[in-house]
């Protein structure tokens, strides 16, 4: 349960502006697994643990501060209260921006899509576009993003009649570094076997096309928006492009490997061997996700250490903070949103 704010947080001292961390909301979705438990040993996930909510301000998913004076304290109150300070002079945002999430896809996710900026508002919905990085992938893994060339709404809609959709997909083989950009309004499911760090804006809004003939566990498919998905697919939009990331690999020292530049965020690779020191340069709110490795993060009067699978933010005040592995080599995953946002 989220905590009132002492009166100081609306008169910020330095000792409130720290590197946040938070309490992971776990989603037990039927095509969930066990890696998010298993990968970075974590007692608290449910058997079937689909999604872990890393940082979010949504009402499906309220993200609690865990470490520092402002333990207790919900990201939606932070937002509210010392704006300026988490996402930086200007924003004015009345939610946090982004959610990000890890992906457990046991089995394959239903054949989806999200509305863009435009369709959201025509439908009233929430907007989402995304990005993907695998953390991990078995052998034959797979994405599917976009369709075919020359796929029209007609051949889709018979497709779905006749519950054979997949001929029709664009399947991309992925594997651990890669990474892709899903507009809203592209046709997308991720494949059996993919562990994934998600970024995407703030929206908790799905239209499954089609699911595989999935039952739940109550004997019944689970439910459609067909109609909904129809309206919010862009037919003309080009495929999204798998970005590989593996050069890093073989490389010595510290290296930054810009991944995705977009509206929403934007998003960078790192492979740190020694201490590093990150200027904030989009003037906003930065994330980490520690991928592999163990990795320190110091501000002047802050220290703490990001074991793997952890997600910290830090506030837009900050403006610059040094990451140091602990161990040999550290590959975490930077994310900002652009300063054309302000």
């Amino acid at each position: 349960m989220c905590t009132e704010l002492p009166d100081y947080i609306f008169y910020p001292m330095k000792e409130t502006i720290y590197p946040l961390q938070f309490t992971p909301i776990y989603k037990d979705y039927i095509w969930g697994g066990n890696k998010i438990e298993t990968t970075y040993k974590r007692s608290s996930c449910p058997k079937i643990c689909a999604e872990s909510w890393e940082i979010s301000d949504h009402n499906d998913g309220m993200s609690v501060v865990t470490n520092g004076i402002l333990s207790g304290a919900s990201l939606h109150q932070l937002v509210e209260t010392m704006s300026n300070e988490l996402l930086g002079p200007g924003k004015n945002q009345k939610a946090f921006p982004l959610i990000v999430k890890v992906i457990d896809a046991r089995q394959r996710l239903s054949v989806q899509v999200h509305p863009d900026d435009k369709t959201a508002e025509t439908l009233g919905a929430e907007a989402k576009t995304e990005m993907w990085y695998i953390l991990s992938a078995d052998s034959g893994a797979k994405l599917f993003a976009g369709l075919k060339e020359n796929t029209t709404e007609k051949d889709f809609t018979t497709a779905l009649k006749e519950n054979n959709v997949e001929h029709l997909l664009n399947a991309i083989p992925v594997r651990e570094g890669d990474a892709i950009y899903i507009p809203g309004g592209t046709v997308h499911a991720i494949g059996e076997g993919c562990l994934i760090l998600e970024v995407q804006q703030n929206s908790n809004t799905t239209y499954r096309a089609y699911d595989w003939n999935r039952i739940d566990k109550n004997g019944h498919p689970r439910e459609l928006h067909i109609k909904e998905a129809l309206q919010t697919i862009n037919w003309t939009a080009e495929n999204p492009q798998l970005k590989q990331l593996h050069d890093m690999i073989n490389t010595r020292g510290n290296q930054v490997q810009n991944v995705i530049s977009s509206p929403y965020f934007m998003i960078s690779k790192l492979k740190l061997e020694t201490r590093e020191v990150l200027k904030n340069t989009c003037h906003g709110f930065n994330i980490l996700f520690t991928a592999k490795g163990l990795l320190a993060i110091e501000t002047n009067d802050f220290k703490q250490l990001l074991p793997p699978g952890t997600s910290c933010l830090i506030p837009a005040a900050i403006n610059e903070y040094s990451l140091t592995p602990v161990d040999s080599r550290v590959t975490a995953v930077h994310i900002c949103q652009p300063a054309i946002m302000a």
